[in-house]
């Protein structure tokens, strides 16, 4: 009864194996990338943290920087004149850009500011109009 047992066992490379360790791969792959990707747009946004920036903080709040304590990692925001906030750096989520708005024109004088109102002629309304247009308006709300 002496029969040559083999200890050896063959293991076929099976192609969904391989398969399965090449989407694993892919898959670690693709996520430290996008940590690396993260991680370089904070940098960049955080380098243009400095006093007299607008923000907006993760939780909505907007604001002016007004200090920055680089040890504690803490941002003290201007919400209004007057209110401060002090925040964690990392909530500091968003640099607001601020686009120049065009001031309205404003004349010199105070003639041109009524003479658009006088180019229209009002509407002119006799007393017994007037009173049936308020009687119409009274009926309304009930």
């Amino acid at each position: 009864m002496n029969q040559n047992v083999s200890t050896e066992r063959n293991f076929p490379v099976d192609p969904m194996t391989i398969l399965l360790f090449v989407m694993l791969g892919l898959f670690v792959f693709m996520m430290f990338r996008r940590n690396k990707k993260t991680q370089k747009q904070q940098a960049e946004m955080q380098s243009k943290f400095a006093p007299g920036v607008d923000v907006m903080t993760s939780f909505g709040l907007f604001g002016r920087i007004v200090s920055i304590d680089e040890a504690e990692n803490k941002v003290v925001i201007e919400l209004s004149p007057g209110n401060q906030a002090t925040v964690h750096r990392q909530a500091v989520t968003k640099v607001v850009e601020t686009t120049p708005e065009e001031a309205p024109v404003v004349p010199d004088d105070a003639s041109s500011l009524t003479a658009a109102q006088t180019e229209a002629p009002a509407a002119v309304e006799t007393p017994e109009e007037t009173i049936a247009r308020l009687n119409k308006e009274d009926k309304k709300d009930i």
